[in-house]
């Protein structure tokens, strides 16, 4: 399989068209299929993301409102209400779940329906947290896509490196909820140790532990954080910026979205329209073989640098 550069705008367009195959099956009945979106973040978040979505589906010939309908579920950055807005969707008998926006909502999705297609987009490795058997043969129910977030983690503390005086403490936020997040901890753990660099890792779900967990740097004199590829991370960027600021604190974040929201640099996954003109091209070249869920590929992505 050939790995490339797709930002995460292009990688909804390619998942907007790898949701379009299951509807094909669908288009000949009379009622008008629908779409089961669930999200991790909130409709404010993926705003620049839902654009491409569409256009992967509008390449396939699917409108919103026109041929097919989309029911929308967002959690809002609690992934305790994803199982809820799983069972929902598969009560409201979807022809396929779109699981947007982190491992989360793919997991969630997958432990609801082992019928319906379910069509994932994720930041980490979906073998890891068993999501598909593997990236050729995803077998069940569930395929997708991946953009790689975890190899990039070790320039991210490079760039941390170079801001802070040698031997100053760096730490991460890790949301120990979702699985990716967990894993971008142990590469910057295996790449701090060799270095002889301090390394403080915070587990933060909730607001509640953000505010704790910039007490807990402050105490233990951080003078660079390193955030790292999450959903909630995501939705609260702008709360990160404020308190980022609040500490002059140099921060580095997964995506530009969250540099431009404020924060230092990012390095990671951009939403550039160069990027996105490149995903429903390639996602039509695969949905044009005929394939069911356990026999399609699962497409995998790596991601570019953007700052501030």
């Amino acid at each position: 399989m050939q790995f490339d550069q797709l930002g995460r705008r292009a990688f909804i367009t390619l998942l907007g068209g790898t949701v379009a195959w299951p509807l094909a099956a669908r288009a000949q009945q009379p009622a008008m299929p629908a779409i089961g979106f669930l999200s991790s973040l909130s409709h404010t978040d993926l705003g620049l993301v839902i654009p491409g979505f569409h256009e992967g589906l509008n390449g396939a010939g699917f409108v919103e409102g026109r041929n097919i309908a989309i029911e929308y579920r967002w959690a809002k950055g609690d992934y305790q209400r994803l199982p809820a807005l799983a069972d929902d969707l598969v009560k409201q008998k979807v022809a396929v779940i779109a699981a947007i926006s982190g491992t989360p909502s793919a997991l969630a999705a997958k432990a609801a329906t082992a019928t319906i297609p379910i069509v994932f987009a994720i930041g980490g490795d979906p073998v890891v947290p068993g999501l598909v058997a593997s990236l050729n043969r995803p077998g069940g129910n569930v395929t997708g896509a991946s953009f790689y977030t975890s190899p990039v983690v070790t320039k991210r503390l490079d760039l941390a490196r170079e801001l802070v005086p040698e031997g100053s403490v760096i730490a991460t936020l890790i949301n120990p909820t979702n699985p990716p997040s967990v894993e971008e901890a142990r590469s910057l753990q295996a790449a701090a140790a060799p270095l002889g660099q301090r390394l403080l890792i915070l587990q933060v779900s909730t607001l509640g532990q953000l505010q704790d967990a910039f007490a807990t740097m402050k105490q233990q004199q951080v003078r660079a954080l390193i955030v790292s590829s999450d959903p909630f991370f995501f939705s609260e960027r702008v709360k990160l910026v404020v308190l980022m600021a609040r500490d002059a604190l140099p921060t580095i974040f997964a995506n530009r979205e969250q540099a431009e929201a404020g924060g230092l640099m990012s390095y990671g996954a951009s939403r550039s329209g160069r990027c996105r003109k490149s995903g429903w091209p390639r996602q039509r070249r695969m949905r044009l073989r005929p394939s069911t869920p356990s026999s399609r590929p699962g497409a995998s992505n790596t991601t570019r640098r953007s700052s501030a």
